[in-house]
């Protein structure tokens, strides 16, 4: 018998200082069999720096031909591709011819560094793709706040994410490994 996914409910509460957005927002994610809590933590950190009413999350792992997370436009062209972890570069370049921007998220410390010698001549030929690293240490403590019904309220200012959570309050500062051109 196949194991189903788990369902996750977030409230976000987001103010991002650095692009003008507030909102609030209640986000449904399914959890498949085979990822890890840090993962999830990465595709919700993904949402909250991306903030929009229309970011969706999709099939994410089930699914070969889409992200993890994407924004449409009204007529269904894709305007924001987002990937999470370590994908094969002929699908960062597919996002890349699909739509109008790509960010990827890693967050596998040292196996980041690897991959990127592997794809870094390849991926930096992509005008439209930025990659943007987590820190492993900055993401530990947050995979402690993966809970089935989550509360945040995220801060984003001079690039710097705060999240506080009950009384949990932490910060994380990702970094660009490569901009959009």
């Amino acid at each position: 018998m196949a194991l189903k996914a788990t369902i996750f409910k977030a409230m976000l509460n987001i103010a991002d200082l650095d692009r003008g957005v507030y909102l609030d927002a209640n986000l449904t994610l399914a959890r498949h069999p085979s990822e890890t809590d840090l993962r999830l933590i990465v595709r919700l950190l993904a949402w909250a720096l991306n903030a929009h009413d229309d970011l969706a999350f999709t099939k994410g792992l089930c699914a070969d031909d889409e992200p993890e997370l994407w924004l449409k436009n009204l007529h269904g062209g894709i305007e924001h591709w987002i990937e999470v972890g370590l994908p094969d570069e002929r699908r960062l370049k597919k996002g890349c011819n699909r739509s109008e921007q790509v960010t990827l998220y890693t967050y596998a410390g040292r196996a980041v560094d690897l991959w990127w010698q592997q794809n870094q001549a390849l991926l930096n030929r992509q005008d439209n793709l930025r990659i943007v690293d987590f820190s492993e240490e900055e993401l530990a403590p947050l995979v402690d706040l993966a809970e089935r019904n989550m509360q945040w309220q995220v801060t984003i200012s001079e690039g710097q994410v705060f999240i506080n959570s009950g009384d949990v309050n932490l910060s994380i500062t990702p970094s660009i490994r490569k901009e959009w051109a």
